[in-house]
């Protein structure tokens, strides 16, 4: 571990080195680059030289029990032991999840999607509750989040939405709500008083810069229509909404939030995008085998991940076997605990699966 540290505080003073060279804003994507990767090295340099200021201290410790006569310095050189060496562990614990390799994708901005599943017009509405409630957590995390496509559904919600959500480490931690969810409560329209259990499938893309994913445009089709708002009302009667269709994938996305056409094509190309890179992460998924993927989960839309329980006031994360009974609170969009407790859960399985060492 100390050849790995001592290999990125090299890199970390290269890096610095980089940045305050007279020309590095000429490049700004490549300065921004630098810049990013210097802040993250730094985090770990710090905690670095704060571990060898601990293996200093141990050794000197050692050295005076090993050397030392004088019963009061051998007392102190104890007490010092005694005290460092589990600080010396901790650390190490600290080092290790800050060595385990970042999914590089974790600083992007996301495409959120959420699709209404078995249970009709109530999984529309659940939809609509799922909304909220990650309209509130980006909030929290002082976040934008905004509609790009949806189709209402007939008795309120959505029967399927597309969000964009930008802001600080966003993938890195909304990529834990992926899968399906499932609510299990009296619908509105339950004349009996019956508990139904219906669905809503959560998918999270990271957002794809041009660099990241090339798309023959000759292979997309394009289409323009009006663009709506709710309640029917019409935002504009130019065709500003913007259809793309992936003619070998058969996928189709669309934009109607922007008034510019330029803008919705923008918006619609890079979800496109996104939806195309997460064929291909799953197709290497597929080709890695199942006794390698997360014990959290692949992230697919078929995983059963979540259970908001109603009547007992329960929600269950079933990756973790993580439960919080206080349902209204978790729905006001305080989800930090199970997207902690899922980041530890994940990084427990790299270690165990040996990436940093």
């Amino acid at each position: 571990m100390i050849n790995k540290l001592e290999a990125i505080k090299e890199r970390f003073e290269e890096v610095g080195q980089l940045i305050v060279q007279p020309d590095a804003m000429a490049d700004m994507k490549q300065f921004s680059k630098l810049s990013k990767e210097y802040r993250d090295l730094e985090k770990i340099v710090e905690q670095y030289h704060q571990y060898k200021k601990i293996l200093d201290g141990l050794k000197s410790a050692k050295n005076i029990l090993e050397t030392e006569k004088d019963p009061e310095f051998r007392e102190l050189a104890k007490d010092e032991l005694e005290e460092l060496q589990p600080q010396k562990e901790a650390m190490e614990s600290k080092l290790k999840q800050l060595l385990i390799p970042k999914d590089p994708n974790d600083s992007k901005d996301v495409i959120l999607e959420i699709r209404a599943g078995t249970g009709g017009d109530e999984a529309a509405i659940f939809a609509g509750d799922l909304l909220r409630m990650y309209q509130k957590f980006c909030e929290k995390q002082g976040w934008k989040i905004s509609l790009s496509d949806y189709v209402e559904g007939t008795s309120g919600g959505y029967s399927r939405l597309v969000a964009n959500v930008s802001g600080n480490d966003v993938y890195g931690m909304l990529k834990f709500e992926s899968g399906v969810h499932r609510v299990q409560r009296v619908p509105a329209t339950e004349t009996q008083g019956r508990v139904h259990t219906s669905a809503a499938s959560v998918a999270v893309l990271p957002e794809m810069d041009d660099v990241e994913v090339d798309i023959d445009l000759n292979d997309v089709r394009r289409d323009e229509f009006c663009s709506s708002g709710p309640g029917g009302q019409s935002v504009n009667t130019t065709y500003s909404a913007i259809r793309l269709t992936h003619i070998p994938s058969g996928i189709v996305v669309q934009c109607q939030d922007q008034k510019s056409k330029l803008k919705n094509y923008d918006k619609a190309l890079k979800e496109l995008k996104s939806r195309l890179y997460a064929i291909e992460v799953q197709r290497q998924q597929d080709e890695i085998g199942a006794e390698r993927k997360s014990m959290i989960g692949s992230g697919d839309r078929s995983d059963k991940i979540r259970t908001y329980n109603y009547p007992q006031g329960r929600v269950t994360d079933h990756r973790i076997g993580y439960s919080q009974h206080n349902l209204p609170h978790v729905m006001d969009g305080n989800i930090i605990d199970f997207i902690e407790k899922l980041r530890i859960a994940e990084n427990t399985d790299k270690l165990k699966a040996g990436q940093p060492g």
